[in-house]
């Protein structure tokens, strides 16, 4: 009993079903970042949809980075929001079912539809990212500032957990109802919205929002929000060992989006096909899985700024690999396979390490607005990251391209070293007691 009890990731946690119910969301949202954005529509929208390969790079660059400039302008506003007027569960449920609206309406893309396939995509996306920034603003309510490591590390576990079973689902598919040709994936679209629908149930039922006082600095809701972020961004001196890790975090993400959006594309340029590419994209995934949960047994001992540290190194070595791998044409086939571990440790390392940072530097009543910020900068990589990368790819080639892509990780490690993490962990609890103060005095 003591050892399964050793194995469960949530023995010992005091809200074990909350955290659980936190994880579900992760774990479905995946068929929407992995067989939407990594996997199959962006392959799809490439070689069918578009069918010309520079220039189905160029507009998959631009659908991806316009969804994401959108998200970038819309977050700050949305998390003060749902914060000012506690509405992070409604801003959650409400943006997952318009992703999903948006997922399901992909199958209905064909050859040539172009402008459909932005109509869907872009709202979908937006929605997808808008619901990923405010299941990680629940961080604060589901974790405390003793497992808050461990809790982003179950969630983010989870999520990579659900991305396997999809991955499993797929292969399956491909073999048993012949769906290996790009033309015949179409159903697979439909597949992910019901897995999200499906999966996002038990954070509709459990999750809840925990109740904290409100200090409003106007009584229309939109003005409340606008007053809230020029009052953040006033104030931003005061939190500043977060504003320097937002800034490295914006430059190696950069990276860390490119690879989702490109993966695929990736793959299928080094010669992975169908059952192939899905078993590459696993092993990425798995390892990912691997890196996540591996973090929960360290991360708060050592820190999240080492632990991010940590990974960008892997990052660097995978990427240079990958782009000495472009530029060979004698390199063996097998070591792209052992590229694509260090590109899955990265991608689990790096994804929970970066959201605990952000929730030991936030207090509780601006979780929503401050992981807004966070999301500006992680969407505003992806429309800049993704574009660049695109771009480059489709007029200096494979190789440059990926050369830019190892830069990133680069420069992102350099701005990250003068971070003081236990200074900005001071900071959001004296904040968390000044507005105890100032809400008490205001009843």
């Amino acid at each position: 009993m003591s050892v399964l009890s050793r194995l469960n990731p949530f023995a010992g946690l005091p809200n074990p079903k909350e955290v659980w119910a936190w994880g579900m969301f992760d774990l479905a949202n995946q068929s929407f970042t992995l067989l939407i954005n990594t996997l199959l529509f962006a392959v799809y929208f490439k070689e069918i949809v578009v069918a010309d390969e520079s220039q189905g790079d160029r507009l998959w660059a631009i659908l991806f980075s316009s969804s994401m400039f959108l998200v970038v302008l819309a977050s700050p506003i949305i998390g003060a929001i749902a914060d000012a007027r506690c509405w992070r569960k409604e801003t959650l449920m409400l943006s997952g079912m318009g992703c999903i609206a948006g997922t399901c309406g992909l199958a209905l893309v064909k050859p040539d539809m172009i402008w459909l396939a932005a109509l869907l995509y872009i709202p979908a996306n937006f929605m997808y990212q808008i619901g990923e920034n405010t299941l990680a603003s629940f961080l604060t309510d589901v974790a405390n500032k003793r497992n808050i490591g461990r809790v982003s590390a179950i969630g983010w576990t989870m999520g990579y957990v659900g991305a396997l079973c999809l991955l499993a689902f797929t292969f399956a598919a491909m073999l048993i109802f012949d769906l290996k040709d790009v033309s015949n994936w179409r159903p697979l679209f439909l597949f992910a919205g019901i897995w999200f629908l499906l999966g996002m149930i038990p954070s509709a039922i459990i999750l809840r929002e925990h109740k904290r006082p409100i200090v409003r600095l106007r009584e229309n809701v939109i003005a409340d929000a606008f007053a809230r972020v020029s009052q953040t961004l006033q104030n931003a001196a005061q939190y500043r060992q977060l504003r320097l890790f937002l800034i490295a975090f914006f430059i190696y993400a950069f990276g860390i989006q490119t690879v989702i959006a490109f993966a695929s594309i990736l793959a299928r340029k080094f010669g992975f096909a169908d059952t192939q590419l899905v078993l590459f994209v696993a092993q990425i995934t798995l390892t990912a899985g691997i890196a996540s949960a591996g973090t929960s047994f360290f991360q708060d001992r050592i820190g999240a700024k080492r632990t991010i540290q940590i990974y960008l190194v892997v990052w660097i070595l995978s990427t240079t690999s990958l782009a000495i791998l472009s530029a060979s044409s004698s390199l063996p086939e097998w070591l792209l396979w052992v590229i694509g571990n260090g590109i899955g440790f990265g991608l689990g390392g790096t994804g929970t390490a970066s959201r605990s940072m952000v929730a030991r530097f936030t207090p509780r009543h601006k979780a929503a607005e401050f992981f807004g910020l966070w999301a500006v900068s992680f969407k505003l990589a992806a429309a800049i990251g993704v574009l660049s990368f695109g771009l480059v790819k489709a007029g200096l080639g494979d190789t440059n391209a990926l050369i830019l892509l190892a830069g990133f990780f680069v420069v992102g490690f350099i701005l990250l070293l003068p971070i003081n993490e236990s200074a900005g962990v001071r900071v959001a609890q004296r904040a968390n007691r000044e507005y105890k103060r100032e809400a008490q005095a205001s009843d």
